[in-house]
């Protein structure tokens, strides 16, 4: 059988091709449009990496320079809001004293719920009368070995005994360093060395 196509009419082959032409140009056009939206939802610009911190706390030179300059308690809870507000807080070690006091428990265990990992040490009374019980080896070792894993160190102490370290974790490790302590009860070195010292005052007492 002979095919005949008639002047002004169109091949059904022919349309059919056309169509099918069409029909692909708008699946591609509707892949690359898709792809295009994907691309735009999963490379969007990372924000600022949040700023890693570890806390430190001299457990007894804070209880007791609070004591002696305010008559008050150093408020936890309250500054670990603070630290929060400003980055990650990675590690946060209170080092405090063990005398099998039921208060001092019923305190440490109220570190632990703030979110502090309480380190404790035996309080010795030696036979001349004297006592032994500070943490400034233990503080310093977990220091240097925190400092070049995070972004800050921060240190709640007035103990001039400090100072070095701070200097020492600035310049090898380019750490920031922050120090909290009462005001008059803080050794000027430690001020000095800290790179931002922040006086204790009734913002962050009970």
């Amino acid at each position: 059988m002979e095919w005949r196509f008639l002047p002004g009419r169109r091949n059904r082959r022919q349309d059919n091709s056309v169509s099918s032409h069409a029909t692909g140009f708008r699946r591609r056009g509707f892949r690359a449009a898709r792809m295009s939206v994907y691309s735009g939802i999963f490379n969007i610009p990372a924000g600022p990496a949040v700023k890693k911190i570890a806390v430190f706390v001299d457990v007894q030179n804070i209880y007791y320079t609070t004591r002696e300059a305010y008559g008050r308690q150093f408020d936890y809870r309250n500054f670990w809001k603070r630290i929060s507000a400003q980055g990650e807080i990675v590690l946060a070690t209170a080092y405090a004293i063990d005398r099998g006091d039921d208060k001092q428990r019923k305190f440490q265990e109220a570190l632990r719920q703030i979110g502090f990992t309480v380190k404790l040490r035996p309080f010795i009374q030696r036979r001349d009368g004297s006592a032994k019980g500070d943490w400034d080896v233990g503080i310093t070792i977990d220091v240097m070995e925190a400092a070049k894993d995070v972004d800050t160190v921060v240190l709640l102490s007035g103990d001039g005994d400090f100072d070095v370290l701070m200097e020492k974790i600035k310049k090898d490790y380019a750490v920031s360093t922050e120090v909290y302590g009462v005001p008059a009860l803080t050794a000027g070195s430690l001020i000095n060395a800290a790179g931002i010292y922040h006086p204790i005052d009734k913002d962050l007492l009970l």
